[in-house]
């Protein structure tokens, strides 16, 4: 236990010999010696620890469109950090240098140096993404807390597979806003990334319940998931469980890890797109397309651009006090 990033792990159960972890939905329950699904947590005689702590793999300040989160402090910069592993088993994944090895190095940073580089680049918050943030449990805590402190706000870009528990937790310590990635039905979700789309449905819920600002984004992947069925049914469920304000983020993808199909054609995105609208949804967005008019943000009663944005740059944010600067409609989302 002497290496700084190896620490017990908050959510533990001790089941006789064995333990079970309660970090992420799979709930894995460990005999000794043995290390979860994910890699990243341990049975050390009996005791469940974390072998990832502050231990990062990749750190960036980046503008906070690039999460995507397109209604939070928009034009404001996230310093982002990334560890190691997932607990999903996605095979298109598109940062799978980091997400699909369990922790073998990189720089040990405690929250109290990760919040100090934040203010030292100037940002205005922090990010856990590149990898699954769910996994980096114990130190999001205390890091979330010194950027409070700080006057900085918290952001998670998750798969959502975080138990109850956890997500209370995060949300206690000061969650701000999270973009949770819905890959798909239960069917895909199962055959592709070998766990249960409810959980993420009810984290979904749950974090709007606790007040955490909610985005969604869906990596529309030819051949997996974009049948205009399959996304009809992603949409109608955000504006049933969600609320119809919530923003959509539909993104290409692009061949990466073991997919080689190719890049989503636009029109599939377009015509999502549409059909979401249909749907009732107010916010929908197409990325990875740099330039494309869906990624502006648009008031929903006039049709004004009220944000417009060129890729994860904002190029002009024109709301007045969160609404629209032609007709006056509020704007959902985190803007002062």
């Amino acid at each position: 236990m002497n290496a700084p990033f190896i620490r017990n792990a908050l959510l533990q159960e001790p089941v006789g010999d064995r333990v079970r972890c309660g970090t992420c939905a799979r709930r894995c329950m460990l005999e000794r010696g043995e290390t979860g699904w994910c890699g990243t947590r341990q049975n050390r005689e009996g005791i469940l620890v974390t072998l990832s702590y502050g231990l990062v793999s990749s750190l960036s300040a980046n503008p906070i469109e690039k999460k995507p989160l397109y209604h939070f402090y928009p034009g404001t910069v996230a310093l982002t950090a990334g560890s190691w592993s997932c607990n999903f088993a996605c095979p298109w994944c598109q940062n799978w240098e980091i997400s699909k090895v369990p922790p073998i190095g990189g720089e040990f940073y405690t929250p109290d140096r990760f919040v100090v580089e934040a203010v030292r680049r100037r940002c205005q918050g922090i990010s856990i993404s590149f990898n699954e943030p769910t996994l980096s449990l114990e130190w999001s805590l205390e890091v979330f807390r010194l950027a409070r402190q700080a006057g900085l706000y918290n952001t998670f870009v998750t798969n959502g597979y975080m138990t109850e528990e956890a997500l209370e937790l995060l949300a206690e310590a000061g969650l701000d806003g999270m973009n949770v990635d819905v890959k798909g039905d239960q069917e895909v979700v199962r055959k592709y990334c070998k766990a249960d789309n409810e959980v993420v449905w009810r984290n979904l819920r749950r974090a709007r319940e606790l007040g955490v600002w909610v985005e969604v984004t869906t990596l529309v992947i030819p051949g997996v998931n974009d049948e205009i069925g399959v996304l009809g049914d992603i949409a109608a469920r955000i504006v049933r469980d969600l609320g119809s304000e919530t923003p959509w983020h539909l993104t290409r993808y692009y061949p990466a890890y073991h997919f080689t199909t190719p890049p989503t054609p636009v029109q599939t995105l377009e015509k999502a797109r549409t059909m979401a609208q249909a749907l009732g949804l107010q916010y929908i967005y197409i990325g990875n397309i740099p330039g494309h008019p869906a990624e502006n943000t648009y008031c929903p009663t006039c049709g004004e651009i009220v944000i417009q944005r060129w890729g994860i740059q904002l190029v002009q944010n024109r709301m007045r006090e969160g609404r629209c600067p032609s007709c006056g409609v509020s704007i959902p989302g985190r803007w002062e």
